[in-house]
């Protein structure tokens, strides 16, 4: 079988993560396997999309190349980020489903207080950033088991600890993808009509030849009234390496210094507007008008005046919610502004480039954590708090980090249509149609809604954020303009720098897993394409219908 490389291949492994050059040695062992569907990234997108296809009846391999399910909400620590309507409506009823399995994990298996167990919208952690704040590996688990069954029934072949290191492209079809298992070292050729590339960097798109953009476009380019004078394909968001770490009263824990702890205690973003100050300190520029912003920071959950407790922000386990006893302190998870690692992207650099800044992040990440440990002021006018412990459990590492860094930004599929500012941000959708609502797209195949949220980037850029309207999934922003059977099933659809920053998080990254998924069953169902889909209106209203009836919502309830 003759087979081609494009570029190198991004691996995970527990020393962390690298490019690997891919050739083939006499010594691999190779398997084949054929499916329906095969499904690279195991994040939300991509468990929603196997989801979706097995529960139709299709044969699919799920890919991940860390040994959590999840994505987001597990092997990179970041409680869903979600609108104030997700109880009951602005995303598919199987993502609501799931999260209501995750509350019902609690109730079966943990003590929580009579009151905690009668709360309808449980929360377990009581975090500020979401209304279901919980840990890390309960996500993955209930996840998890929620695909169980297909694998009973030999519907669903999941290759944890695997990725995909070479692809073979005939035309613009892809025919098959050999990954590597990176514990065992053997290899899985898979074949199958369908593939979804649902990884958290784009990583099958320039493996297959695939066409796609980085980085921010140029006014010029997209018309978009946040959009940059110049368009830099490497400026990209700040990714971060989160932790979980808890606080327990009277104790003294104890770190050893980071390497680098004096880089990072004194550093100070190069950013235009400019940062607050020094990056380990507690204020920030505040995202809407970039002006400096005091935080607070009081592990005891006390209020911090009229500053936000960043303890609270992302806590994970309040336990007040738990019977007396079963917990010691808190956990809370940290992905504030002062671990956004800003100093370089993680997209189309070389190996030592990529390699250097995952140290770089996880030094970041584990200063801050030293800071607050010995430096931090505290209210009573004295330096750190000796009771905050790294909780590596939680996030089940050996450095108390993050399996995966919390990626914001990927490669973006070229496809047959683009959503742009003027189609979901507030006020340039205003000054365009003079309309209060979002775009209506006649393709919809989802809804989801966040304000369009970009951190600091590489590039120098401070935070950009500012209102967006509740907005649709257009099909033509997941179907590629060149290639007939490779789909986005993450953040690589086809938004710009700007869009990308409300269409990124936790819900609609499912919404779009799902609706993908669901394609690809309805295409091999149809004997179609999705190109055929895209451009007929009767068969875009068969496929329609079959997500309305699967509870995929394609318009906004008002």
């Amino acid at each position: 079988m003759k087979r081609r490389q494009f570029g190198k291949a991004l691996l995970y492994t527990s020393a962390g993560f690298g490019y690997v050059p891919w050739s083939y040695s006499r010594k691999s062992i190779f398997s084949g396997i054929k499916a329906d569907l095969v499904v690279v990234g195991g994040g939300l997108g991509g468990c929603a999309a196997a989801l979706a296809a097995v529960r139709n009846g299709r044969k699919v391999v799920l890919v991940e190349e860390t040994d959590w399910l999840g994505g987001q909400i597990s092997q990179q620590g970041v409680p869903p980020d979600e609108h104030q309507w997700i109880e009951t409506h602005g995303a598919p009823l199987s993502y609501r489903t799931y999260r209501e399995k995750i509350r019902d994990y609690y109730r079966s298996n943990y003590p929580l207080t009579d009151m905690a167990r009668s709360t309808a919208n449980l929360n377990p952690g009581n975090g500020a950033v979401s209304r279901l704040c919980c840990e890390p590996l309960v996500a993955e688990r209930v996840l998890s088991d929620l695909l169980i069954p297909y694998v009973s029934r030999g519907l669903l072949t999941i290759l944890r600890q695997n990725r995909a290191v070479q692809a073979e492209v005939v035309g613009d079809r892809v025919v098959s993808l050999i990954v590597r298992d990176m514990v065992a070292g053997n290899e899985h050729v898979l074949e199958a009509p369908y593939f979804i590339d649902a990884t958290e960097l784009g990583d099958l798109l320039p493996m297959t030849g695939t066409e796609y953009v980085t980085g921010s476009e140029s006014r010029s380019q997209t018309g978009e009234l946040h959009a940059h004078d110049k368009a830099d394909p490497q400026n990209m968001q700040a990714f971060t390496m989160c932790f979980a770490m808890d606080y327990v009263e009277g104790q003294r824990f104890e770190m050893e210094e980071p390497d680098d702890y004096s880089f990072w205690k004194n550093y100070v973003p190069d950013l235009d507007p400019p940062w607050a100050g020094k990056l380990l300190e507690l204020n920030y520029s505040n995202p809407r008008n970039l002006q400096p912003k005091d935080l607070g920071f009081d592990p005891s959950g006390s209020p911090t005046g009229d500053h936000l407790n960043l303890w609270n922000y992302r806590r994970i386990i309040h336990k007040e919610n738990f019977v007396t006893g079963t917990y010691s302190g808190d956990i809370t998870v940290v992905n504030w502004p002062q671990n956004d690692y800003m100093e370089g992207s993680l997209v189309d650099v070389s190996q030592e480039e990529f390699e250097k800044h995952i140290h770089a992040s996880k030094q970041l990440s584990l200063s801050l954590f030293y800071w607050l440990l010995t430096e931090a002021p505290r209210p009573d006018g004295g330096m750190g708090w000796p009771g905050l412990r790294l909780r590596k459990d939680v996030m089940g590492t050996v450095d108390g980090l993050a399996k995966y860094p919390y990626v914001r930004e990927s490669r973006r599929m070229k496809t047959r249509f683009t959503v742009l500012e003027e189609h979901v941000g507030k006020e340039n959708r205003k000054l365009v149609s003079g309309e209060d609502t979002a775009a209506v797209f006649d393709d919809s195949v989802g809804v989801g809604y966040y304000h369009i949220d970009l951190h600091p980037s590489c590039g120098g850029n401070n935070y950009i954020d500012f209102p967006s309207l509740p907005f649709q999934i257009p099909l033509g922003a997941l179907v590629p303009q060149r290639m007939r059977n490779l789909l986005p099933g993450n953040k690589n659809i086809g938004t710009t720098h700007i869009t990308n920053g409300c269409y990124r998080l936790h819900p609609v990254e499912w919404s779009i897993g799902e609706s993908v998924g669901l394609l690809s069953a309805f295409c091999l169902e149809r004997n179609e394409t999705p190109q055929s889909v895209y451009e007929q209106k009767d068969i875009l209203g068969d496929f329609q219908e079959l997500l309305r009836n699967q509870g995929v919502e394609t318009h906004w309830k008002h």
